[in-house]
């Protein structure tokens, strides 16, 4: 088994005939076909036509069906209108199937059968702006949640940082007491100003470097 993870798509594959127009040598010199243009008038999709001013959700009476709810109703009470009517007329149809049937009617609770399932279909496909809409609702807070958490986050990291700095700032030493260190004793001076200058031979280091030493241990 090979180590490369194979990249599996959903969707299948286009034609190798409109793959193979859009290489890189074709793409670079503007050869590749355009894409297709916007659609304005009416199309065919699934042997359907459909009008591009359409809405999304079409009418029961502009798909040619009859509507068996009024314009102004609850969905929700339609809904359980319509699934009680469909276990009913399946029931009448079991009915017909048992005692007659070759009985005409068995055709017509077929047909009322069919036009129930469609008003249920289009009740719940109203529902999908209100779908999309909560869906993108969700998906909002979402990512407004993960973005307060990440600066509050990024707030505790920037107070840890201000409270080292603060911190620092305060072990440092004060600038007076710096410059009292630094500064040479007069004693050590005199030393050095009545001390013949033959007299390297008492002390194998030179003075300065004395003077440095009483410095640094000053500073200690």
């Amino acid at each position: 088994m090979s180590s490369d993870t194979a990249q599996v798509s959903s969707l299948p594959l286009p034609p190798m005939q409109y793959i193979n127009f859009y290489t890189d040598e074709n793409v670079r010199r503007n050869r590749a076909p355009l894409p297709p243009r916007p659609i304005h008038d009416s199309y065919s999709m699934f042997g359907h036509a459909f009008n591009a001013d359409d809405t999304i959700i079409r009418s029961l009476e502009s798909q040619g069906f009859r509507r068996l709810y009024p314009m102004h109703f609850e969905r929700r009470r339609e809904l359980k209108k319509l699934n009680h009517s469909l276990l009913v007329n399946f029931l009448d149809l079991l009915d017909l199937l048992v005692h007659c049937p070759d009985s005409p009617k068995r055709a017509e609770k077929v047909e009322d059968l069919s036009l129930l399932f469609i008003h249920i279909h289009h009740l719940l496909n109203e529902f999908r702006p209100h779908q999309a809409r909560e869906t993108l609702r969700v998906m909002m807070e979402l990512q407004k949640r993960q973005r307060v958490e990440t600066a509050m986050r990024f707030q505790k990291h920037l107070d840890k940082v201000q409270d080292i700095l603060q911190n620092a700032l305060q072990s440092l030493p004060d600038q007076n007491e710096i410059e009292s260190n630094f500064k040479v004793p007069i004693e050590m001076l005199e030393h050095m100003d009545c001390s013949p200058s033959d007299n390297a031979n008492a002390d194998s280091c030179y003075e300065l470097d004395r003077i440095m030493c009483s410095v640094i241990d000053n500073m200690r």
